[in-house]
């Protein structure tokens, strides 16, 4: 993928910004998406591990040196135990702040101070980087679409790829021209680590019935 450094939450951040659906101004949507990346990706480091359903820190002591996940990290640490699910959605927002930031500094994005009703302090984001948001979404398409075989994609880029599609980030058409395709890059992401396919599937249901919901309101 583009711009290999970005964590796959930073990277769902973007392709959520380059979609054609308004999921990227802030609102609870692209805030679960962003956090189930961001789990994921803990889980695939082995740094959150699932005890009969609950996600929880392996070492209490461990950090990632990426600010969002380790904030995250420290959140579940600090708090009572829940499952999978119910991390995706709790306090979501407050991991697609940490990934704003961190675009921010990155210079993929651009944040715009305002004031709400001419009194209340806001800031607005605006895509900075639009070419690296164009080719992140053309990559994606191939991961999705072929010609590389699934057992060379990279977990990210499965993970990545499943994950958007149970969002609905990606053409619907596509998607269901590729459904065993989608299927095999789930398998793919959660291959890599042990426990991690149980948590893929959990963390993308959650995605999916909150993509529904949101469709529903």
């Amino acid at each position: 993928m583009t711009d290999g450094p970005l964590s796959l939450p930073a990277r769902l951040c973007l392709l959520a910004w380059g979609s054609a659906r308004p999921t990227a101004a802030g609102t609870g949507h692209p805030a679960v998406l962003v956090r189930a990346g961001a789990l994921t990706e803990l889980a695939q480091r082995g740094l959150l591990t699932d005890e009969d359903g609950i996600a929880t820190p392996v070492d209490l002591d461990a950090r990632t040196g990426d600010a969002v996940l380790d904030g995250l990290l420290e959140l579940v640490h600090e708090s009572c135990p829940h499952p999978w699910r119910t991390w995706v959605t709790l306090r979501a927002r407050v991991t697609l702040d940490a990934v704003r930031e961190q675009l921010v500094a990155g210079a993929y994005l651009r944040a715009e101070k305002k004031r709400v009703l001419g009194v209340f302090p806001s800031v607005d984001y605006a895509l900075e980087r639009v070419a690296a948001v164009d080719a992140l979404r053309e990559e994606t398409r191939q991961a999705l679409q072929g010609p590389p075989p699934v057992a060379e994609t990279s977990w990210r880029d499965a993970a990545l790829v499943a994950l958007a599609a149970a969002a609905d980030l990606l053409p619907e058409r596509d998607v269901r021209a590729h459904e065993q395709r989608v299927e095999e890059l789930t398998e793919r992401a959660g291959g890599t680590a042990p426990g991690l396919r149980k948590i893929v599937r959990e963390v993308r249901t959650a995605v999916a019935a909150e993509s529904t919901a949101s469709v529903l309101r």
